[in-house]
């Protein structure tokens, strides 16, 4: 049975809504892990209260860390990451576990579900972007996820644990996955482990987490020479949709000097939006054709925090 860790950081009400249904699917012999990372809201007397074993860091040294904590701790050959701000299905545990019969499987992880608390259009559009990702990614997986992600102990130890350098919650999970991969482990996609994400995203939070805490340090895993995956956000048509942005900024830009270049930056985002149409689809089909529409907007906002955090995190080293 899995030892399930679950890093918090003031966020005891969470915990009061995805705790409860955690602890109801929890296996018999299965053990409840929270760790607080320097709460200030009483995060660690809730969980207790709710069952868990608590663990306190104090002061705060981030997810990373407080995963580490949380695995050290844990009794079983097996841990199971939880964020505390998803809330598991019925059936999460089970099919997330599932791959794991075969011992040649390392690590599996999940997905968000397509019901996530509507809150604001951004939040809405966040949480259905990385649900159709992972939906379409590959099921031999070329690397990890700690919002819903098993590992057999002996992997996470083997392969160093995950990065404590990661102060914020960014990449570590990702970074873990290279070095599981490049130790010749194999991790599986379990597209219908999925959990109900109850974070609600600004405008402003989702673009700093998509530049600073994603574009940004992979860019530097890659100067260090870590390869792009080939699927998640980096296939070939992502990677197209994301050169036409950057060719229709910079058209937008000269089109100062050159009106006519105007013509050429219009022309780059639609090509960009055109391959970007599986997604708005489905946004479509899933919300509204007005949201559609919106998606669209904010799709191409992403792909622009993600050229400036990947050319930031080229251009400022090797370093995670």
């Amino acid at each position: 049975m899995p030892s399930v860790i679950v890093p918090v950081r003031d966020g005891a009400a969470l915990l009061r809504e995805t705790l409860p249904a955690l602890l109801a699917i929890l296996p018999a012999g299965s053990e409840l892990i929270v760790v607080d990372d320097g709460s200030r809201d009483g995060s660690g007397d809730v969980a207790r209260g709710l069952g868990a074993r608590v663990f306190r860091q104090d002061p705060a040294r981030g997810p990373a860390a407080a995963r580490n904590r949380g695995a050290a701790e844990a009794r079983a050959d097996v841990l199971v990451f939880l964020d505390a701000d998803v809330r598991v299905h019925h059936d999460t545990l089970a099919r997330l576990l599932a791959p794991l019969v075969d011992p040649a499987v390392a690590a599996a992880f999940g997905s968000y579900d397509d019901t996530p608390l509507i809150g604001s259009w951004v939040s809405l559009y966040k949480n259905l972007a990385h649900h159709f990702v992972h939906q379409r990614s590959l099921e031999e997986a070329s690397t990890f996820w700690a919002g819903c992600g098993a590992i057999r102990r002996a992997a996470f130890e083997s392969a160093g644990r995950f990065d404590e350098r990661y102060r914020r919650p960014s990449i570590e999970d990702v970074e873990l996955g290279y070095r599981l991969r490049a130790a010749g482990h194999r991790i599986r996609l379990v597209r219908e482990a999925r959990v109900t994400h109850l974070k609600r995203w600004t405008l402003g939070s989702w673009l700093a987490s998509d530049l600073r805490d994603r574009a940004l340090p992979w860019a530097r895993l890659v100067r260090a020479g870590r390869a792009l995956p080939p699927d998640l956000n980096f296939t070939p048509r992502d990677r197209a949709a994301s050169l036409l942005v950057a060719l229709g900024l910079a058209s937008a830009a000269l089109a100062l000097v050159f009106g006519w270049l105007l013509l050429v930056a219009a022309a780059a985002l639609l090509l960009a939006l055109a391959l970007d149409a599986p997604f708005l689809r489905f946004a479509a089909a899933r919300v509204s054709p007005a949201f559609a529409v919106a998606a669209a907007g904010l799709h191409i906002l992403h792909r622009v925090a993600g050229l400036v955090g990947f050319a930031l995190g080229w251009a400022t080293g090797r370093s995670a």
